[in-house]
């Protein structure tokens, strides 16, 4: 018995004690399935009938869906980008303070990705991901008018929650909308791709708005482009009339498990500048391990319905998958803040020449989308998670064996071409290895968590990274030393990432195309119901 015929034998069949209920809302209904939606779990709900959608809107609602990750990583970007030129306007010097910037927005994104997610399969995905739309636009205005650098961040914390809203609730659309197969592969390799053409956006726009105006103009111009996007979504995206029949809110298990995220990610992010001298470091370390543990048990013994039942982790491959993303997107995050690093502070570049100077990622980012897609079929998930750690290892050594001086096309050039491949398809075969290695009611949770990994250790390994730089730059004496020291460190993660996925993960090739079995179809009684 294969791989999947394994995993398909747990999953509950239709029965012919279903078939009135299907018949009544067979065109109403279709499945989350085959893959790793964020936030879907086991839910039943009803919808009123509706005719089929039109190919033009479907393609219109994939290519907005498309925009609507590629807005909130513009955000991330900006802070990439811009982070260093704003910090020091906002009174703060060097990449491991200034790090705070990028950090604040994608660890809120990250940590909330599990709730929101969640929320959407109670409430409906459309009315969560419009909903954390128009908070994203109102925080990235707000955000304009931040001339302090606690309140800056802050801000950038709160919209982040609302990137945290609209992230895996646009993919739980590509799901409902597209089967498994070829189009659904696509689309899921171009939203992947959204993460690297987003933040180069994000880095260009703040660069050539730095050059022109203010830098409160770059957020005036995000509220302002999410207003056109979110807002084109709204009136393509079919009206939802859900009526959940089972599902609750882990209200505390998300309060235990997003409180232990966000003081664990602090702790580390805020200790380049404060030290682990500092008592209130040592305490909200400790407070967010209690957090953390508190979290365990109150999901495997108490929760009705858990936000992240510990039954996923017995699932084969699994440990190892979510080692590998948590790694090598700690290394990416490292790369790209460091690599921006030199080329401002060390070459003296400016903010728009850097933002041209990453274009490789956002032309590359989207070939490795296509490429991506067209290997699911023919070349096993795990082989496709390793390309993605070797892309981005190589890009490191390249970067910190550089010299101090030297023309961008020598070896920045290479390693930007390289870096693009490492979150696309490290995404995409993860979401595939995440959805064909569990039982199906779990797909969505395990996709949820995927998300929130992706995100949520590009923060977290800027602070690991800022942490190594201050104890080898001999307080900034030596900066050039600090930085390398980062991206050793971002190598060694790239390392652990390869060599954990090589000899870990195991996921065979995904040929299937269409929902192929009851298990797979939109009738199947066990799979996740959403109306469309």
């Amino acid at each position: 018995m294969s791989q999947n015929e394994q995993f398909r034998s747990d999953i509950p069949q239709s029965s012919p004690d279903n078939a009135p209920h299907h018949a009544h809302n067979e065109e109403s209904k279709v499945t989350l399935t085959e893959l790793g939606l964020p936030g879907t779990s086991q839910f039943n709900c009803r919808a009123e009938p509706k005719p089929a959608m039109n190919t033009a809107r479907e393609n219109a609602i994939a290519s907005l869906i498309v925009l609507a990750n590629i807005v909130p990583m513009i955000s991330f970007g900006a802070g990439i980008g811009g982070g260093l030129s704003i910090g020091k306007s906002l009174g703060v010097q060097g990449p491991s303070e200034a790090g705070w910037i990028p950090a604040s927005y994608s660890l809120t994104q990250g940590a909330f990705i599990l709730m929101t997610g969640r929320l959407g399969t109670i409430y409906g995905h459309r009315k969560i991901l419009l909903a954390g739309a128009g908070w994203w636009v109102l925080c990235s205005f707000v955000n304009a008018f931040c001339n302090n650098f606690i309140t800056f961040n802050l801000v950038r914390g709160l919209s982040g929650i609302g990137g945290a809203m609209i992230v895996p609730n646009a993919v739980a659309v590509i799901g409902t909308t597209f089967p498994p197969g070829r189009k659904r592969n696509l689309s899921l390799g171009l939203f992947g791709a959204g993460a690297p053409i987003g933040g180069w956006l994000g880095a260009f726009f703040a660069g050539l708005l730095a050059e022109l105006t203010p830098w409160k103009w770059l957020f005036i111009f995000m509220a302002l482009l999410g207003c056109l996007v979110f807002g084109s979504l709204a009136l393509v995206l079919p009206a939802e009339k859900l009526v959940t029949e089972s599902e609750r809110m882990d209200w505390f298990g998300s309060f235990l498990g997003i409180g232990g995220l966000i003081l664990f990610n602090f702790v580390f992010n805020q200790a380049p500048m404060a030290g682990w001298g500092s008592p209130y470091e040592v305490a909200l370390l400790v407070t967010a391990i209690a957090l953390f543990s508190s979290f365990g048990l109150w999901e495997y013994k108490f929760a009705h319905t858990p936000i992240l039942p510990l039954t996923i982790w017995m699932a084969p491959s699994f440990f190892p998958l979510v080692l590998v993303v948590l790694i090598s997107f700690m290394s990416y995050g490292t790369f790209i803040w460091y690599l921006v690093a030199w080329q401002q502070q060390i070459r003296h570049w400016s903010v728009l020449s850097t933002g041209l100077g990453l274009t490789p990622v956002a032309v590359c980012g989207g070939a490795a989308a296509v490429i991506s897609a067209w290997l699911i079929p023919r070349l096993a998930a795990q082989w496709i998670m390793a390309l993605g750690c070797l892309a981005i290892l190589i890009a490191q050594v390249l970067i910190a064996t550089m010299p101090e001086q030297q023309s961008y096309w020598a070896q920045v050039f290479p390693a930007t071409i390289l870096s693009a491949f490492c979150p696309d398809f490290i995404f995409t075969a993860a979401q595939i290895i995440a959805c064909n290695s569990i039982k199906r009611h779990e797909q969505g949770i395990a996709g949820s968590l995927v998300g929130v990994l992706q995100v949520y250790a590009t923060s977290t390994g800027l602070g690991f990274a800022g942490i190594v730089e201050t104890h080898t730059d001999d307080h900034g004496s030596l900066p050039v030393k600090g930085y390398r020291s980062a991206l050793y460190f971002g190598m060694g993660m790239a390392v652990v990432a390869l060599v954990i996925g090589v000899f870990f993960v195991r996921m065979p090739k995904d040929t299937r195309e269409g929902w192929q079995d009851s298990a797979d179809s939109p009738e199947s009684k066990s799979g996740e119901m959403v109306s469309v």
